[in-house]
């Protein structure tokens, strides 16, 4: 059995301490005067803050300690088992063939102490998450390698695969594609009109409405920015290889087989430059997990994007998959644009001012199904989905007339059928 590393203690010491100081230990040093309360560093007030502070420095070295000592990990042939507790032991043994993606993220306190945190994402839902931190640098490098040679049925002590590289974002068009957002376009107009208007009119009530939109485009703008600068793609036999992250690095590897859907995202302003967005969704992932990695390739010219689906789905050009338009009688407010498939994928284009061309390759489909509105019904029209685990790409296409919709879910069974038994288990793909 391995454990963390021994840093992982004092770190967690260190993060509760942290907490009790701002909550609580801080104003402790604060005495009320007359002239209200100020910092006295005086022996009655040095003496509370002790009483205090040191139970409190003891419960979290107590608590750092005991989390360190309490997880244990090893890997057993093709399983990887993790221990848990110290009175009540937990042990999980977990097939290396569920493993959906493993990432490796630094956080900026360990990047100083060269340590990582290795996230195994497992099929199964939204509790499925293994996590392991933290470990050294190499460390928790060396375990990805092998998580990975093995879940593809290589030997352990297989070299970590080479990559190539793809695409690296520059970062004046990440920024460009932040900003040319209508959206984000609208906020700014609102903001810089707010402050116009307070300075003008001396409305101080308008600063209510600046703030809120100065913090909308700090989570529109800034926060996505620190999330993915630095983004680079890269292409390896053990999968696809992300690299990501100003503050809080990631490094993330989605093995073959485990993209499930991918959705080409083309605003309208971003039509003019040819840019494009992937967002993809990988089985495993869940809840908040899924919304942090649903993101591919943030921008890139649409030729980039294009060759990126090709790789994750072999053989696929989605250009070249000839898509039949919805029926004129359609009057849903998201324009279906057209749907069509080939021996590989199934895709669907829609969207007024945002187009989205969704990608869902036929043995990824779990299954095919065919629903209609009260208003389609009226139509005569329905809207078939192809359906991949939940994430944010969902397949879908709308406004059908009845008699090719049925059509649409009948051929699309018997190719998912076909995909999947010439597919096989997405496991150890290396072996095959």
């Amino acid at each position: 059995m391995h454990r963390l590393h021994w840093a992982t203690a004092p770190l967690r010491a260190f993060t509760i301490l942290i907490i009790y100081f701002v909550l609580l230990g801080f104003p402790l040093l604060f005495t009320r005067t007359d002239s209200g309360a100020a910092i006295q560093l005086t022996p009655e007030v040095l003496a509370r803050f002790l009483i205090i502070t040191v139970p409190v420095a003891a419960v979290a070295v107590g608590a750092g300690l005991w989390g360190w000592l309490a997880l244990r990990f090893t890997i057993d042939g093709d399983d990887l088992v993790v221990e848990t507790g110290l009175l009540r032991k937990r042990k999980r043994r977990i097939p290396l063939s569920r493993i959906q993606a493993i990432d490796l993220v630094r956080p900026l306190v360990t990047r100083v102490f060269a340590l990582a945190e290795v996230r195994v994402e497992l099929a199964g839902g939204d509790k499925s998450e293994i996590v392991l931190r933290y470990l050294g640098k190499n460390a928790a490098q060396q375990l990805r390698a092998e998580l990975l040679a093995r879940a593809a049925g290589l030997p352990g002590h297989t070299p970590e695969a080479p990559e190539r590289p793809l695409w690296r974002v520059p970062f004046g068009s990440l920024f460009g594609s932040l900003i040319f957002r209508l959206p984000v376009v609208g906020t700014g107009l609102l903001f810089l009109g707010s402050l116009v208007f307070m300075i003008v009119y001396a409305e101080l009530g308008m600063l209510v409405v600046a703030s809120a939109a100065l913090l909308g485009l700090i989570r529109a703008v800034v926060a996505p920015l620190v999330m993915y600068a630095n983004f680079t793609v890269a292409l390896s036999p053990d999968g696809v290889r992300l690299r990501y992250g100003l503050l809080e690095t990631r490094m993330q590897t989605v093995p073959p087989g485990r993209v499930q859907a991918i959705s080409l995202v083309e605003p309208m302003i971003w039509r003019g430059n040819g840019w494009a967005r992937l967002e993809v969704t990988v089985a495993g992932y869940a809840g908040e997990r899924q919304a942090l990695s649903s993101i591919l390739l943030p921008v890139a010219p649409r030729a980039v994007a294009l060759h990126l689906i090709s790789q994750v789905f072999p053989g696929t050009n989605v250009d070249a998959v000839p898509l039949v338009p919805a029926s004129s009688k359609g009057v849903s407010f998201d324009k279906a644009d057209g749907a069509g498939t080939d021996d590989a994928v199934f895709v669907s284009r829609h969207g007024w001012g945002c187009r989205r061309t969704d990608v869902i390759a036929h043995a990824r489909a779990q299954s095919v199904r065919l629903t209609s509105s009260p208003i389609q019904r009226m139509l005569g029209l329905a809207t078939v989905h192809v359906d991949a685990p939940p994430g944010p790409v969902q397949v879908a296409a709308g406004d059908r007339d009845l008699g090719e919709a049925r059509a649409i879910v009948e051929s699309t069974a018997r190719r998912a059928q076909a995909a999947r038994r010439a597919g096989g288990d997405p496991g150890r793909w290396a072996t095959r």
